[in-house]
């Protein structure tokens, strides 16, 4: 129940004499947007002279009307006011408020005045949000910072803009969060700062101081900006992360040899020596107890011979650590091997049949394997070749490889030739073939020789001689001679060591094909018949079939006359079939062979 009092009250719900007027406690809004705050009220008695007004209050408690409207009237809006031309009044009497901005967060007043029903009112209170940027996180331009300073040095710093209501910033060292600390008497701690920008929004900003150790030289650093939004939701975002340059003296030196598979004779080698302090101090290089040049922390030797073996040493010093054995070794091993080495260096030429053998040898800085190959073929191991019974085919070049198989890529190789002389040998001819006598044919002999042999046809023809290597080849064109016919050809080669000589028959194509189609012809025609005899039979299978199975169904007509007329007859086991005719119909009959008499 309401009573009739001239007090007010900012509650929600709120009545004065017989007034009650309703709002919502809290209104939220995204800035920019549009909002409308509703108002209700109802009336201990009716009044036509009822007048709503909106207010606003602001820090200090100054109340200032925005807006009004009477019952059955327009809505006023007041001017010079924080709102002005951006409130309207609506029938209903809710106000509602466009282009909200952050400076617009009031607690907002609807007060009902209806004469004799008296006064009442109820306060709204309008929230503003708006979500900041990404944070971004810098270094300082100042130099590196020193680890173990008794003074804090700034590590970085962290802006978020343009967010409401105020966000906060969150530290974090290598995902870890930061205790939030402000008292620079600490070695820890933040500055923070806040400014409110044109529009309304506040950009926050703080920088964080550290006294870094040497175990911060790896660390990771990040900020998050946190915000809230409505709904009471509480929201983050992160931003890049960043590594300090710390400075911190060296402890110890390590000196390391990049290449990764053995080194050989003409590699080129590079050794890097580095401290664990930053930054990196001066170095100086030496093999053998005398000093080298070298870039940096880095010494290159290229194309490597196996005098560079030794011992390498590097060497720095760290002013902030005098006491620090700065210093590295490598014992650096070039592997090699020796050029090959062939007993009888000369090219040998031997006489078929003979034998002959080769010795190939090398030395290398680790265990080395010889071996002799023609071509992809391997032929020896161990280092010695020897061929028993030389022939042609064994004619060429034959290569010695050595190589240290612990050592990729380290090999070493010569070649050698081998001659094969002799007497020519033919190899066997292929039989000659023409269409008919008369006919000109081309006819070859192949023979193997060294030195260079002559051929001698017989016919002679015109001819033509090819050289592949020690292999002769003799192309001859004659004609087919009822002599060539039945004698053949004759090919003879010879040498300063001898002949060899072969007959090369030559035979008729065509008689040979004319007897390969004759049986063909045969066996297709006796084909033929067979097929035909077959197809006759069970054509003749199908038809009795047919005729018995209409005879079962009495569908012939066959009268005792007619199966007596050609029992008469000399059937002798065959079918006989008769045919009448008359002008209605014909009908066809089939007889069987029965017995003598008929039932």
């Amino acid at each position: 129940m309401c009573i009739l009092m001239p007090v007010q009250n900012e509650n929600a719900d709120m009545c004065s004499g017989l007034v009650t007027v309703e709002v919502a406690p809290k209104l939220e809004v995204i800035k920019g947007q549009t909002i409308t705050l509703p108002c209700k009220f109802t009336l201990s008695e009716d009044s036509s002279n009822t007048v709503v007004e909106w207010s606003i209050k602001d820090d200090q408690g100054t109340r200032t009307r925005v807006a009004f409207r009477a019952e059955a009237a327009e809505g006023l809006i007041d001017e010079d006011t924080p709102l002005s031309g951006r409130v309207t009044v609506g029938d209903d009497f809710s106000l509602t408020i466009s282009s909200v901005q952050p400076s617009d967060e009031f607690a907002f007043f609807c007060q009902v005045s209806a004469a004799r029903a008296g006064v009442g009112e109820a306060s709204t209170m309008l929230k503003v949000f708006f979500a900041p940027e990404k944070p971004e996180l810098t270094r300082p331009s100042s130099q590196a910072i020193s680890a173990g300073e008794t003074t804090s040095s700034e590590i970085g710093t962290c802006v978020s803009k343009n967010g409401y209501p105020l966000p906060r910033i969150i530290w974090f060292k290598d995902g870890q969060p930061l205790p939030e600390v402000k008292d620079r008497k600490e070695k820890t701690y933040m500055i923070p700062s806040v400014v409110k920008e044109a529009s309304g929004l506040l950009t926050i900003k703080s920088t964080l101081y550290m006294q870094p150790t040497r175990a911060d030289k790896d660390s990771v650093f990040q900020c998050t900006v946190e915000y809230s939004m409505m709904g009471d939701q509480i929201k983050q975002k992160k931003s890049d992360t960043i590594t300090i340059n710390l400075n911190y003296p060296s402890e110890k030196a390590t000196f390391t040899l990049l290449n990764t598979d053995p080194v050989k004779e003409g590699d080129s080698v590079t050794m890097k020596c580095e401290t664990d302090g930053n930054p990196q101090p001066e170095f100086d290089f030496s093999k053998d107890g005398n000093l080298i040049s070298g870039q940096g922390g880095l010494l290159t030797l290229k194309s490597v011979k196996r005098t560079d073996d030794g011992t390498y040493k590097c060497n720095a010093i760290d002013f902030e650590n005098l006491d620090a054995d700065l210093s590295g070794i490598i014992n650096l091993k070039v592997h090699y091997i020796d050029p090959v080495s062939v007993i009888p260096v000369e090219p040998q030429e031997v006489m078929l049949g003979e034998k002959v053998e080769w010795q190939c040898k090398t030395k290398a800085s680790a265990t080395h394997t010889v071996q002799w190959k023609k071509g992809s073929e391997v032929l020896s191991q161990d280092g010695t070749l020897s061929i028993d019974g030389v022939s042609y085919d064994k004619a060429g070049e034959y290569m010695c490889v050595g190589a240290v198989p612990s050592v990729p890529g380290l090999t070493a190789q010569t070649s050698i030739s081998l001659a094969v002389k002799g007497k020519p040998m033919i190899e066997t001819p292929a039989v000659a073939q023409v269409g008919k006598e008369g006919d000109m044919m081309t006819l070859k002999c192949s023979a193997f020789a060294s030195p260079s042999p002559q051929f001698s046809w017989k016919p002679p023809g015109k001819e033509s001689v090819d050289i592949e290597g020690n292999k002769f080849v003799s192309t001859v064109t004659l004609q087919a001679t009822p002599e060539v016919m039945k004698n053949g050809v004759t090919c003879e080669v010879s040498n300063a060591y001898g002949k060899d000589n072969t007959t090369i028959s030559v035979s008729l194509k065509r008689a040979v094909d004319n007897s390969a189609d004759r049986a063909d012809k045969q066996q297709g025609g006796s084909s033929g018949v067979v097929i035909a005899v077959v197809v006759c039979v069970l054509l003749l299978l199908l038809l009795v079939a047919l005729i018995y199975f209409l005879n079962k169904k009495n569908k012939l007509p066959c009268g005792k006359k007619d199966k007596k007329e050609v029992a008469r007859g000399e059937v002798n086991n065959d079918i006989v079939v008769e045919m009448k005719t008359d002008k209605a119909n014909e009908e066809a009959g089939l007889l069987n062979k029965r017995p003598a008499t008929e039932q």
